[in-house]
């Protein structure tokens, strides 16, 4: 039976992720509020709030509201008190938005304004300590589809947009509302000539906390932990003695991928190594005692009681082994397991598998345009131009043929090998 074809890069851009680089993904409610909450209130709220993750307003020429708290040592701290961040970017509206934003395109300008504020969003994101694998979210509001040529811009700017986060390294979300954007986009979801965002991130007050069932956007699109809903909207909420006026969401899809700093406990220097295993090369070094910044982690050679190895901000791995996470036998949370995903590349679902291999058995499908989350890379059968099979974190398996990544014929740096 003949495959199908694999898309050359639209609708799935492939992202070009760097070594320093790592997808987070959660499940679990957030709030958003305009100005970014203090460290002490975000202390109030940790364990008394039913929230886990808060939403960040991080850049945009149409952003409100002043933002004092929002530093890169503020992202840091938030990140180490176990805060989920979804970064939102208010950029420029399209000129048939609703309301009164400022800073609007014409449908002539939306490609180059998709462009620029994605690259301005990166610039941002990096200097507050968002590492590339992040997604960020651009702020597409409520507007009018009866206006002429109005869903094209909107379309337009989302799809350039996401191509200029893609080549960054950073995953595309966008927020929307469930009348007018999700519902012009899943329209728009197997276009071959725009390219799709990685996750929505749908508005609709209905006080409904689910990232399913939405009417405007069926289940098999953005199917893969791709999704998240502001399910009310502006209300005050006090929890542990602190009130904040704030929207409520609940998210099942990346968000934020900062750095963690644990304490190198080796009694000498610990290598830095260019994958995980002694079998690759020495890159670099850390001092005894010294700080790891820790981005994600992955498996790898046994070392001590440990077959987990850390990927830190240079981009090398060192064994967990040595490194005060909170296990030294297993993977610690709150760090993700190590992710570089891609999207499905075809429109048809995929299977996945036990093995590397045609001849595992199917352990289930993934929806075309879902987000594979790869964790490593491994030789097994021929399939289409390739023999690169990809390991999932939930550990099942899928070809690389079908995954939009730099490669369809060999290994896609930096994703390593599976031990």
């Amino acid at each position: 039976m003949a495959l199908p074809p694999a898309a050359s890069a639209d609708p799935a851009t492939p992202g070009a992720y760097p070594t320093a680089s790592s997808a987070t993904r959660v499940s679990g409610r957030f709030f958003d509020t305009c100005t970014a909450p203090s460290l002490s209130a975000l202390a109030a709220w940790r364990g008394t709030s039913p929230y886990t993750g808060v939403n960040i307003y991080f850049g945009g020429r149409n952003r409100g509201c002043a933002q004092p708290n929002l530093t890169a040592a503020w992202v840091r701290s938030a990140s180490a008190a176990n805060w989920s961040l979804v970064p939102t970017y208010f950029g420029d509206q399209p000129f048939c938005v609703f309301g009164s934003k400022p800073y609007r395109y014409a449908a002539s300008g939306a490609a180059a304004r998709g462009a620029a504020d994605g690259a301005d969003a990166v610039a941002k994101a990096k200097a507050l300590g968002m590492l590339a694998g992040s997604a960020l979210y651009a702020d597409v509001e409520h507007y009018d589809r009866a206006a002429s040529g109005c869903i094209g811009a909107v379309r337009t700017y989302v799809s350039e947009w996401t191509r200029a986060l893609h080549r960054s390294g950073y995953l595309a979300g966008v927020y929307v509302h469930q009348d007018s954007g999700l519902r012009d986009l899943a329209a728009s979801y197997l276009t071959t000539s725009l390219a799709r965002p990685d996750a929505v991130w749908m508005a609709r007050w209905d006080n409904v906390a689910t990232v399913t069932g939405w009417p405007t956007a069926g289940n098999t699109l953005w199917a893969e932990w791709q999704r998240a809903k502001q399910y009310r909207g502006d209300h005050v909420e006090t929890w542990g003695g602190v009130s904040m006026n704030v929207d409520s969401d609940i998210i099942k899809g990346p968000v934020a991928t900062v750095a963690r700093s644990y304490r190198v406990t080796s009694s000498g220097s610990l290598n830095v190594r260019s994958g995980p295993s002694s079998a690759y090369p020495i890159v670099g070094s850390l001092a005894a005692n010294s700080t790891a910044a820790v981005i994600c982690q992955a498996r790898g050679q046994v070392v001590g009681s440990s077959g987990v190895w850390d990927r830190i901000s240079t981009g090398g791995f060192v064994s967990d082994y040595y490194v005060s996470t909170p296990s030294q036998t297993t993977f610690s949370a709150p760090l993700q397991r190590c992710s570089y995903p891609g999207q499905v590349n075809i429109s048809t679902p995929v299977n996945t598998r036990s093995g590397p291999g045609t001849s595992y058995a199917v352990n289930g499908t993934l929806q075309g345009g879902a987000l594979a989350y790869v964790a490593c890379q491994k030789a097994g059968t021929l399939v289409g131009t390739t023999r690169v099979w990809d390991q999932l974190v939930d550990g099942r398996w899928l070809s690389d043929y079908y995954v939009s990544n730099s490669s369809n014929s060999t290994y896609a740096a930096p994703v390593p090998r599976c031990p």
